[in-house]
This record gives structure tokens, C-alpha cells and sequence, in this order.
């Protein structure tokens, strides 16, 4: 029998787990919803629909914070909760975590310990750098390469992977991530438009426009007006949206600009030839890939997740 084997990312706003034998993969909401600061109300997607919505006493929170365990006890709860939704996992499977590749032993302790002490029942528990488990899924050849480049948009960070040989021989941790693009559009908003636009809308405008360039688009979202007060619905240019996240990810593109020209030349020559991969949920913004190859001048690969 086909042994079970259980691939785990935990991101700051989403939960991956990969079945193996099944090969499928489920997501859900890396958020906890707590009640008076004490009794946990929702956990996972639950939890989520309730964030900037949520009533009087009840508080979204999310256990991870730029890759890595922030609320070690919330964060157990919500594992041992997802691992109880009418999945069927396996007892005393083999667990492989996916977690960035600066994080410090203690860190990687807290993952570890995560895992082997829920209701999972782990048999086994393995931590592996993020840029290694993201080229191993999209099938490339590790091994025999001479150099790769993997860039995982997160929730908060960007992380760079050089793969050469098997192993990560150069990575950098840029703190841009959706977020930080979702701030940025309802700054731009806020002051072009004297209009207040929550996190979830700005997600919202950030995925339906992206960094295409296409003027005449517009999207009507809820908010409310600075000047009255009140409540309102407002049109919002594609233009708006592309110029907010401009600035953010020209802070991406100089970290992998500046990569690109400290690793040894044999190494970037592959990189130019093979491309760069382009993996986490924010690799999917529309246009990104066409984007940075013009600012680049390298062919780029989007995961389709």
C-alpha cells in the first residue's frame, strides 16, 4: 500500500495541504476568529468571512506573520479544526512543511512541533525551504540544473529562491506581499478620492485589474465617504489600481535585479535560459508575468494553482 504523504504550507492568510495519494489540493483561511479576547467563535474560511465585518467583541486574527508562527496556541487549534472538516487524513502519515529559507531552528522547531503533537498523528514530520518544495511541484529538475529562480508572491512576503544543484544557493526575503498592495490601493484611493475602502475591497480591485494596462476598466465597490461620513458606492479606475501597486513591486523587481547580478555568471546564464517561476497566490495577479518580463528581459512561468 501507497504510503500517505502530506505536503503543508502555511501561509499568513491561506492554508495548502497537498494529498499525495489522492493528488489533490485543499485551501482554507489562515484565520481564527475569537470572542470577548477568549472563546474562539470560527476558524478557517468561517472565520475569514467575518474579517472587517465582524460584530461588536468578536476579533479576526491571523496566527502567521511574514512565514512564521506568531500564535503558536491559535495556530494548533486552527490545524486541529481543519484537520477534523470532513477530510479524511490518514493517522501516522508522513507530513512535509514547506517553510521559508532564513527562518531560525527555533522557528522550524515550531513548525515541527505543530504537526507532530496534533490530532494528525504524524508517523513523520520533515521541513523543507519553500523554494525547494515549489520547484519539486512544478516538476522541475533540481537536481541536474544549473540554475533556477523561484519567486513566491506571499500574504506579506516575496521570497527569492537560486536553485542550483540541488540545493538553494542564494535566497532573499523581500517584505512585499498582498498586502502591501492592498494598503497601497486604499491609500490611493483614500487620497484621490477622499473614500474609505476596506482590506478585502483593495484584494478585491488588486485581483480583477492587476498590473494590466487597460484605462477604461472600472469596478463599483463599497466604502464610505470621508467628507459625509456616510456609506457609498464608488467607481474605481484600473488605472488607479495599476499606479498604487507600482511602487510596491518595483521594490520586488530591484531585489531580483539585484540577485540576479551577485550570483556567478554561469549560474544567471541558466536563469536567463530556464526563466523565472513564479509561485504563491500572488503570482496569479493579472499581468504580472508580462510586467516583469519587460522590466527583466526574462521569460517568466506563472504556477496556475
Amino acid at each position: 500500500m501507497a504510503k500517505h504523504i502530506y505536503g503543508l504550507d502555511l501561509g499568513s492568510y491561506e492554508i495548502k495541504v497537498y494529498d499525495k495519494k489522492q493528488d489533490t489540493i485543499w485551501k482554507e483561511k489562515n484565520a481564527i476568529a475569537v470572542k470577548n479576547d477568549k472563546e474562539i467563535f470560527a476558524v478557517g474560511d468561517d472565520a475569514y468571512r467575518m474579517y472587517e465585518k465582524s460584530p461588536t467583541g468578536i476579533q479576526v486574527a491571523f496566527p502567521m506573520k511574514e512565514g512564521v508562527i506568531s500564535r503558536f496556541n491559535d495556530m494548533q487549534y486552527l490545524l486541529q479544526n481543519l484537520l477534523k472538516k470532513e477530510r479524511r487524513f490518514a493517522r501516522g502519515a508522513e507530513y512535509v512543511i514547506a517553510v521559508p529559507t532564513d527562518v531560525t531552528e527555533v522557528e522550524k522547531k515550531a513548525f515541527f512541533d505543530l504537526v507532530i503533537h496534533s490530532t494528525a498523528r504524524a508517523k513523520e514530520v520533515n521541513i523543507v525551504e519553500r523554494g525547494i518544495a515549489d520547484a519539486i511541484g512544478l516538476n522541475l529538475d533540481i537536481e541536474n540544473t544549473k540554475g533556477i529562480l523561484i519567486a513566491n508572491f506571499g500574504g506579506e512576503t516575496t521570497e527569492l529562491s537560486v536553485i542550483s544543484g540541488g540545493g538553494i544557493v542564494f535566497n532573499r526575503l523581500v517584505k512585499v506581499g498582498g498586502i502591501t498592495f492592498d494598503q497601497a490601493i486604499a491609500t490611493l484611493v483614500h487620497y484621490n478620492h477622499d473614500f474609505l475602502i476596506g482590506r478585502l475591497t483593495s484584494e478585491t480591485l488588486r485581483k480583477k485589474f492587476g498590473v494590466v494596462i487597460d484605462d477604461s476598466s472600472f469596478l463599483t465597490v463599497a466604502g464610505r465617504d470621508l467628507i459625509t461620513g456616510l456609506p457609498q458606492r464608488r467607481e474605481i479606475s484600473s488605472t488607479l489600481v495599476r499606479v498604487a501597486i507600482q511602487e510596491p513591486l518595483k521594490d520586488c523587481l530591484r531585489a531580483i535585479q539585484s540577485l540576479l547580478d551577485r550570483i556567478p555568471p554561469e549560474i544567471r546564464k541558466a536563469i536567463y535560459k530556464n526563466g523565472i517561476f513564479l509561485t504563491g497566490g500572488g503570482a496569479c495577479l493579472p499581468g504580472l508575468d508580462e510586467h516583469m518580463e519587460n522590466a527583466l528581459g526574462i521569460t517568466v512561468h506563472t504556477a496556475i494553482e
